[in-house]
């Protein structure tokens, strides 16, 4: 039995599985949609301005335009454009006819020194202004520019987009051997930055749905000699200052937020055999969800946060498993038949479906089985070796983690995203080190 249990968490927090090259993506279809067309013109001025800093301004606006790009199923981002009209008139007769549903105009304006970007946002249709505003110029400042795309985008669909989103996400990057940290970038990539500074290794790390706290778990390699214990800690965005929730011999890996951010779920082994838990954050009360002979890791809630899944080694090989966490052990089932094990199952935000990672032809590879078990779409194949799935907060999205061989002594890891129907948009890591554990952090 501990031999079983420590390939088991061997299997879920260190394995590193070398794949076989190829570059050939096997979509589960796309959506039959008829797409909106939006056309980001090419940016107006007004006042003295440089040919280089236009330039810099087109560069900026072009983030809109690269945004909208993430969903290619609704959205065809038309090729830019110089208008033959003014910043404030709008020919609607010119843009219907170029099948053009959607004007997005961006102004730089200059004044006694103080430079403002205007924005304006047309339904062609309809000739009716959706969107209009003002903002102080800064082309260093990339949220303000994600903002501004994320109002276009609940303009016309009436739900937010992903564009003011963080990744959240674990490397090795500038780090010594052996050593990986916590870090964040945008959701498409740009800024990443460094959160901790343990050097140790972080693994498994979750964010709250509010996006105010990040659990992680920390095999702290600090002081030499000493033996090493999986604990788990918790980072605060707003003060980015860290505390320990949790040290018991052992492990304290894998945990959850619960829904309304009060508790956390996440397996614990201080009493012998890795099960599930729930804790209070306030009074670190434990109230045990499982209790069999074999390991519980990796939890997920489902939106209503009636029903858990988890990964299970009851089969004798980790798989995926439902229960209610209302209880101990209530209404536990198996879901998962596929590969010879499985890892980090993820709920769907509506709860419809889950996405998780199968071993299968010798590397990791997506899947996603709906809540009851039924319905098994694989969503990667001869994509390296992938794992690590989680759906964005508009369950439009998915994030991975792809290993892909380069030759006998080299290989490269990132960070990817792809859409639900299995179309893979591409890395948003690139030589920034062995990233792993990609989580989406709602704004604040």
């Amino acid at each position: 039995m501990k031999y079983i249990l420590r390939v088991f968490i061997s299997l879920l927090l260190f394995t590193n599985v070398f794949a076989e090259n190829g570059l050939t993506v096997v979509s589960v279809g796309e959506a039959e949609v008829v797409k909106e067309t939006l056309l980001v013109e090419k940016v107006f001025s007004e006042g003295a301005f440089t040919p280089n800093e236009l330039e810099a301004a087109e560069n900026y606006i072009n983030i809109v335009r690269n945004d909208f790009k993430f969903y290619s199923n609704y959205f065809q981002v038309l090729p830019r454009r110089i208008s033959q009209t003014s910043f404030d008139n709008v020919r609607f007769s010119t843009y219907k006819a170029k099948e053009t549903n959607f004007l997005a105009r961006f102004r730089v304006n200059r004044d006694n020194g103080t430079t403002n970007l205007e924005y304006r946002l047309w339904n062609t249709s309809n000739e009716k202004e959706l969107v209009t505003g003002s903002i102080a110029y800064d082309q260093n400042n990339r949220s303000a520019i994600h903002e501004i795309a994320d109002k276009f985008y609940r303009a016309i669909v009436g739900k937010p987009s992903i564009f003011k989103d963080k990744i959240v996400f674990v490397s090795d990057h500038k780090l010594p051997e052996g050593k990986k940290e916590l870090f964040i970038m945008d959701f498409d990539g740009a800024n990443p930055k460094r959160l901790t500074w343990h050097n140790g290794v972080v693994i498994s790390p979750a964010v709250s749905h509010d996006g105010s706290k990040i659990v992680y778990s920390l095999i702290d390699e600090s002081v030499k000699g000493a033996k090493k214990n999986v604990n788990l800690m918790i980072y605060d965005v707003a003060t980015r200052k860290t505390k320990i929730l949790s040290k018991r011999k052992g492990l304290n890996s894998g945990a959850i937020f619960t829904n309304d951010g009060e508790e956390i779920i996440l397996t614990l082994s201080h009493q012998g055999n890795a099960e599930l838990y729930r804790m209070h954050l306030k009074t670190r009360k434990l109230t045990r969800l499982t209790k069999k002979f074999a390991p519980d890791v990796d939890p997920s809630l489902n939106a209503e946060g009636t029903i858990l899944t988890f990964l299970s080694g009851r089969p004798g090989k980790p798989m995926i498993y439902t229960m209610d966490p209302s209880g101990i052990e209530k209404d536990v089932k198996r879901i998962s038949y596929v590969g010879k094990y499985n890892a980090t199952p993820r709920f769907h935000p509506n709860a419809s479906e889950i996405v998780f990672s199968s071993w299968l032809d010798n590397r990791f590879d997506l899947f996603k089985v709906g809540a009851d078990g039924q319905n098994l779409v694989r969503l990667t194949k001869d994509f390296g070796s992938n794992e690590d799935p989680e759906y964005s907060k508009d369950g439009q999205f998915i994030i991975f983690t792809s290993l892909r061989v380069i030759s006998q002594s080299k290989a490269t890891q990132n960070v990817y995203i792809m859409d639900t129907w299995g179309k893979i948009l591409g890395p948003l890591t690139s030589n920034f080190g062995k990233c792993t554990s990609g989580r989406w952090l709602k704004s604040l």
